[in-house]
């Protein structure tokens, strides 16, 4: 059996929720996603949510309805998935990298602030929760009053994650939280996502647009345009499936969070090794184990490391190659290595770890004890990471 950094846990109540679904009048545009929408929101503490077909969607829609154009710089973290960066071209923006802290890996406030200083065209900033942290969203919130700047919380990695105890914190400090339900989120539709905001026209211009940009008519027979949208609705399929696993998330932050004790009992044992940190504020999802290794410290590289693995059926994977380092951002806005040293040893580092709720405990011994061996064997000297 393979073991993968990441994977989906589906019940039979989640089967059941499905298949419910199928056999009803509604696949699609149906009133499983109103009921969805409203669960979401009361989790999440909004006054509003949309939902929408991914996480990518969520994000470009919210710089349409933001009116992003080619006078406006977007700022985000260059340690992200693709999407957080790529919702600023789809909207003919500008970008710019911020670089990370060194201690939670998300956006460095500090580093920010500095930015904000001889920037005067920022019209929003994209913070990542990265790998299930929450980022210091005080400060943020300080920033964007002090810069007048929209903020964003790409909370795809946090779900189930709290900030001061609270598990409704995004919305709290942000203008818009964006989820994607993927299935190695923590929670999933298979694909999906959604966009949760306080601020009702916004609200009212996102539905229209995931829908064509449709305003039906009275009779509800004809409908006009008056702008492009897009189709970027979720079905009732789906949001069958993400009541359910929203029912179980707080089971699924339980099981990531024992799993992520198991490997930090573990990996503190050694000092070339640097184990996520986890903020007294903060009360880590875990959707991610980013585990980062001097291999400098050992005989072997990253990549011989990933294959040991490999060759015993489990999957490592790396998050995330510098997004500035991406060739097409790199030739289209000059960024160069040395722009965001931080993330870029980060990612030198990084390996994550196999961590989701269905993860056996011989499963996780196995993993662990292949480091050990590895450890054992190449380890050249016992110093700091």
């Amino acid at each position: 059996m393979n073991i993968s950094y990441g994977k989906q846990s589906i019940s039979s109540n989640d089967i059941r929720s499905v298949v419910k679904v199928l056999k009803s009048d509604f696949l699609t545009t149906g009133p499983k996603i109103l009921d969805f929408e409203n669960k979401l929101k009361k989790f999440m503490g909004s006054k509003f949510c949309i939902t929408v077909s991914n996480g990518t969607a969520a994000l470009h829609l919210v710089g349409l309805v933001e009116k992003w154009g080619k006078d406006d710089l977007i700022l985000t973290t260059p340690i992200s998935f693709l999407a957080s960066a790529n919702c600023a071209m789809y909207n003919n923006a500008k970008i710019d990298f911020i670089d990370i802290d060194e201690d939670t890996y998300t956006l460095n406030v500090k580093k920010l602030e500095k930015k904000l200083k001889v920037k005067k065209n920022v019209k929003a900033v994209i913070a990542v929760d990265y790998a299930g942290h929450p980022c210091n969203w005080k400060k943020l919130k300080a920033l964007s009053k002090k810069y007048n700047f929209k903020l964003i919380n790409d909370n795809c990695h946090a779900i189930g994650a709290k900030y001061f105890n609270r598990y409704d914190y995004a919305i709290k400090y942000a203008d818009y939280v964006t989820h994607s339900y993927h299935p190695v989120k923590n929670i999933t539709t298979g694909e999906g996502g959604a966009i949760f905001t306080n601020i009702k026209k916004s609200n009212e211009k996102l539905k229209i647009l995931r829908n064509h940009g449709m305003l039906r008519n009275k009779n509800m027979i004809n409908y006009t345009i008056n702008e492009i949208g897009y189709n970027y609705r979720l079905t009732d399929i789906q949001c069958a499936l993400g009541i359910s696993q929203l029912a179980r998330l707080k089971s699924f932050i339980k099981k990531r969070r024992i799993i992520a004790a198991k490997y930090d009992n573990f990996f503190k044992k050694y000092n070339f090794v640097k184990i996520p940190k986890e903020k007294k504020s903060c009360t880590h999802s875990y959707h991610l184990y980013p585990l980062q290794i001097n291999f400098k410290k050992l005989s072997i590289d990253k990549k011989k490391l990933i294959s040991i693995f490999r060759k015993n059926n489990i999957f490592l994977q790396v998050h995330y190659f510098p997004i500035h380092l991406q060739p097409y951002f790199k030739k289209k806005f000059k960024f160069q290595v040395g722009d965001c040293i931080v993330a870029e040893n980060f990612y030198k580092n990084e390996i994550s770890l196999p961590i989701y709720p269905d993860l056996r405990s011989k499963d996780q011994n196995k993993i662990i004890g292949i480091f050990k061996k590895i450890f054992k064997k190449h380890s050249i000297i016992n110093d700091e990471i």
